[in-house]
């Protein structure tokens, strides 16, 4: 038996009592995924990006594991919940227009203390002041930096469209508007290098593109890491008791701890490893978010069909956005329907192996995404169910 199979037979009897569609997490893969991210990060702690998670069961576990401190948050509105459930520790990655939030953040020394804002223009300072309805709470805030590649003079662009803030003067611009304006602290700077972070370097079937990545991933961090030691000194002539420099990702984690610059690292989604992330050549994680669809049709010799499945991630559209059939091995999708909303035919030999009823499980393109379909994950443990525990939905959230 192979060890996916036996992963198969593991799942299936954890979960025989429960009725498909169903969402685990193993946690022996997860807390393995975990030493791995600390392993990688050499020192540095790391702040786990709650997007990729988003379950506060989860969000505890690994923070209550050495080498994890704090974390990364995608909106305000959740920041401030996570901080209300005693989350000390709240960096919100991007900016936002929520005046209420805003409001709340700056009315409560409690909220105040353990959440960060992210800022990249001197109008969100503004907002943040026109929103603070009396509020008079020292607002914490980190600057981003654009990690972008730029070549021929600017006019090749390599990575995402975040910040503004490309080159130390910038930076430090904005820093010294923080510093002059009551009622803000500035104490830390962000960059996310999701173009070497985010970008697989080892694509099946396509050895010139995954050669072309690392040529690219390659000369992006050797420009990066001297322009972020830049930034850094910049910023610290501003404000020399910065807390905090953040960098990196979970496909970058031992390249961007290798910076002495950087203070913490940022990941999340190597902890449950979807399937984005079997592309890389710096490390190789284990699955451990599945979730399974059950076989309702067998609509002829090699096919079977399952109850739902388009559940398509974020990103460029394409067929890397969608979920992967993954036990039992050997079943693709129809080129012809894909992924469906309520019925997902599924091709191969290993179908006619399938009865109704019987479970075929998957794997999400991206990590936390998957927990927006789900309202709880069944934590298992060898081949037993340990615990069922929500996830934001199951908690009655959906931040975005």
């Amino acid at each position: 038996m192979t060890a996916r199979a036996a992963d198969r037979a593991r799942y299936d009897r954890a979960t025989a009592q429960l009725d498909a569609p169903v969402a685990i997490v193993d946690l022996d893969a997860f807390d393995a995924n975990a030493d791995d991210l600390v392993r990688r990060a050499g020192g540095k702690p790391i702040r786990v990006a709650s997007k990729s998670v988003r379950c506060r069961a989860l969000l505890e576990r690994v923070l209550a594991r050495e080498g994890f401190a704090g974390i990364m948050s995608f909106t305000l509105a959740e920041s401030l919940w996570l901080a209300r459930s005693g989350f000390d520790d709240v960096l919100l990655a991007y900016p936002s227009a929520d005046r209420a939030g805003y409001a709340e953040l700056a009315a409560d020394p409690k909220l105040a203390a353990a959440v960060t804002v992210m800022v990249d223009d001197p109008a969100q300072l503004d907002l943040i002041d026109a929103a603070r309805a009396g509020g008079g709470e020292v607002v914490r805030v980190c600057l981003e930096l654009d990690t972008a590649l730029k070549l021929l003079g600017g006019r090749v662009r390599i990575g995402a469209r975040r910040s503004p803030l490309h080159s130390p003067a910038q930076v430090a611009e904005v820093a010294r508007a923080v510093a002059r304006r009551p009622g803000f602290q500035l104490v830390g700077i962000m960059a996310y290098e999701g173009h070497v972070a985010g970008v697989g370097d080892a694509v099946a079937g396509r050895p010139l593109r995954s050669r072309a990545v690392r040529l690219m991933q390659a000369a992006a961090r050797r420009e990066l890491a001297e322009r972020r030691a830049a930034v850094v000194r910049a910023v610290r002539e501003v404000v020399p008791d910065l807390e905090f420099v953040n960098g990196g990702g979970t496909g970058s984690v031992q390249h961007t701890a290798a910076e002495d610059a950087v203070t913490e690292i940022a990941a999340g989604s190597g902890l449950y490893v979807p399937r984005l992330f079997d592309n890389y050549t710096s490390f190789r994680g284990r699955p451990a978010a599945l979730f399974a669809l059950p076989v309702v049709r067998r609509p002829g010799v090699g096919v079977v069909t399952v109850l739902g499945g388009g559940y398509p991630a974020s990103g460029a559209p394409g067929a890397d956005r969608l979920p992967v059939p993954y036990l039992p091995e050997g079943l693709r999708y129809d080129p012809q329907e894909g992924a469906g909303e309520v019925q997902t035919p599924l091709l191969g030999p290993v179908a006619d192996d399938l009865l109704i009823g019987d479970k075929v499980w998957f794997r999400h393109a991206k990590a936390g995404e998957l927990c927006e379909r789900f309202d709880t994950l069944h934590l298992v443990k060898g081949d037993a169910v340990t615990a069922t525990v929500p996830t934001y939905r199951g908690e009655g959230h959906t931040f975005l």
